[in-house]
């Protein structure tokens, strides 16, 4: 029962978490550019493409279609931004991290908050990948 909550949660999370991007990939763009630290040539890929590797993952987890290859995935990008966030965090640099809304909405949230959010839900990816067997 707690691994279902767990992959209804991650799954849910990334599914709402690509929304906002997939509506306004040119916001997400300027938020990926504002984290100083991507090649120009790769922001608009990225912006383009990660918002739908989200959105897969989060209802394949769900739906359970390939649930460790989705989990593999998610916890690949929980760990990539906890690294950005990280980053950033160690050299001062504020940004906003676009994670369920665009700038423009007005919310942005702390980015101690962001990190020690992201690391959570990693463990809680690493529980469920111990549990759920490969398909």
């Amino acid at each position: 029962m707690l691994v279902f909550i767990i992959k209804l949660v991650l799954g849910i999370t990334f599914i709402y978490a690509s929304w906002h991007k997939i509506e306004d990939p040119a916001g997400f763009a300027r938020i990926i550019y504002g984290y100083g630290i991507f090649p120009g040539a790769s922001i608009n890929l990225m912006a383009m493409t990660l918002p739908f590797i989200e959105l897969v993952a989060g209802f394949s987890l769900i739906m359970g279609v390939y649930p460790r290859s989705a989990l593999l995935i998610i916890n690949a990008l929980l760990a990539g931004f906890i690294l950005v966030i990280g980053f950033n965090l160690l050299r001062g640099h504020q940004f906003d991290c676009g994670c369920f809304s665009i700038p423009s909405q007005g919310h942005a949230a702390s980015n101690i908050f962001l990190l020690v959010r992201d690391v959570f839900l990693l463990g809680f990816g690493m529980v469920a990948w111990r549990f759920i067997r490969a398909s």
